[in-house]
């Protein structure tokens, strides 16, 4: 068990807890609390989707929870991933298992699939008593948690489905604790809505930030500027070679001085600095030689002031993330079966 304590190992990197009195109470009330994340089988891992859920997991389990991942096949067919093709969102699940070894998750956390979970008894039922407990108007609004708008659901009413489901997940799974990126905020709370209307017990909500994409410029909780592997070129991808990563660290959006929006800053904060501090950034000794960063705090300041100049911040992001990242690519350098299959998938 590691030596941070608990409530501060649920806590770092995450953006939002509701409630933090919940979380204490959680915390202190004894046993072994449950905790899940639910994730559509849709393609290949990047640095938002691998490293930030591995090592919330890993956080998680340290911290005494019993941990499971949904692979939520269901909702990645509502959500047309794969094109609705079964067979192809089920190869993805089995590469995420995977991809989230080779990323550390403990072999303690249990992988569960929506198909498995569906079966349970009464789980239809409840899907219709969260329906039932829910306006129209209530369920669309949660819609987001697909990266769907609202009117999406007049062209496809199955959408519709997609939250009462997540909410029938959390009960089915009865769990204590959910965890999720902020996308998933509006899924957690409809269950905590509709939770005390069924009698059910009420959920800690967790969130992680979602991370900015390469192109830069957006808000950690926005959709339109999040790192996406629909959109390889905002990527950056767990197999990703060093030289692939080198080059588009290089193309990615960093103005000097500018903090708001630079997916290079978030890397360092979210990524990086909690997994590996203190950090050095190699410089020319022309341009003040190296220097070594304790906090991130020390390193945005540097780059506000205009300290620490973006070719070098860049050159040293993709030094680090290449150390990152090299098992999960060394892993599927020796075991390349369960990638190709994706590869295949998506095009790529």
């Amino acid at each position: 068990m590691s030596a941070v304590p608990r409530r501060e190992r649920v806590l770092q990197n995450t953006v939002e807890v509701v409630t933090e009195a919940e979380l204490t109470a959680l915390l202190e009330g004894g046993g072994k609390p449950r905790a899940y994340i639910g994730l559509e089988p849709s393609g290949f891992l990047h640095l938002g989707t691998g490293p930030i859920v591995a090592e919330k997991v890993k956080d998680l389990v340290e911290a005494g929870f019993d941990m499971t991942v949904l692979l939520a096949d269901w909702h990645a067919y509502i959500n047309d991933k794969f094109g609705g093709d079964w067979e192809a969102i089920r190869r993805c699940a089995t590469y995420f298992v995977e991809a989230y070894g080779a990323l550390g998750v403990p072999d303690s956390v249990r992988f569960v699939s929506g198909s498995d979970l569906v079966q349970e008894e009464g789980y239809w039922r409840n899907v219709l008593r969260v329906a039932k407990a829910s306006t129209l108007a209530r369920i669309r609004r949660a819609l987001d948690i697909m990266g769907r708008k609202e009117e999406e659901a007049d062209l496809d009413a199955s959408k519709l489905f997609y939250p009462a489901m997540q909410v029938a997940d959390i009960h089915t799974l009865d769990l204590d604790l959910a965890y999720g990126g902020m996308d998933q905020r509006h899924g957690h709370m409809l269950y905590r809505e509709v939770a005390p209307k069924l009698g059910w017990k009420q959920v800690v909500a967790l969130h992680t930030p979602l991370l900015t994409g390469l192109q830069g410029g957006g808000r950690m909780d926005s959709w339109d500027s999040k790192m996406s592997k629909s959109r390889p070129e905002t990527s950056i991808f767990i197999h990703d070679t060093p030289e692939t990563i080198a080059k588009k660290v290089d193309r990615a959006y960093g103005p000097p001085r500018e903090v708001q929006g630079n997916p290079l800053l978030e890397f360092y904060r979210y990524l990086l600095f909690p997994r590996s501090a203190p950090l050095t950034v190699e410089r020319e000794d022309r341009h003040g030689g190296d220097v070594t960063y304790e906090a991130y705090s020390a390193l945005e300041a540097d780059y506000r002031k205009g300290d620490l100049h973006p070719k070098d911040l860049k050159a040293a992001a993709a030094r680090h993330l290449t150390q990152l990242l090299e098992p999960a690519r060394s892993y599927f350098d020796r075991h390349p079966e369960g990638m190709r299959k994706v590869q295949e998938l998506v095009g790529a």
